[in-house]
């Protein structure tokens, strides 16, 4: 069992950066991948950002260049720099540990969320 605690989340003007981190509670959390999800109000959950446990990063298209995700394996977290936010990054973060096949397979282990809000 592995539990998730994320913070970092707040209010930033647009053009400002935020930076999440999700804690994991177990020290197997080397062995999984991590991701970032986030939802918005109305929409889906979609996933943002992922890393695997050597390190190999991906990104959703609306976000390469602006955001950089990391992974601290002797401090059993995963973060989320998040640069040039825009409003419509606006969303509930959740953080994620799971698997890579090819693509990031979600597993059962997710945080709490935290709400970032982007003002225009």
């Amino acid at each position: 069992q592995v539990q998730l605690v994320e913070s970092g989340g707040g209010l930033v003007q647009a053009g400002g950066s935020l930076r999440l981190s999700c804690k994991a509670s177990s020290a197997i959390f080397r062995i999984f991948a991590m991701a970032w999800y986030r939802q918005a109000p109305g929409k889906q959950r979609e996933l943002v950002a992922s890393i695997g446990s050597s390190g190999t990063s991906n990104y959703a298209d609306s976000v390469k260049g602006r955001f950089t995700i990391s992974r601290d394996n002797a401090e059993n977290t995963v973060s989320l720099q998040m640069n040039s936010l825009k409003p419509e990054d606006a969303a509930v973060y959740y953080c994620n540990a799971g698997t890579y096949s090819g693509t990031y397979n979600p597993g059962n282990f997710w945080g709490q969320g935290t709400p970032v809000t982007v003002s225009s």
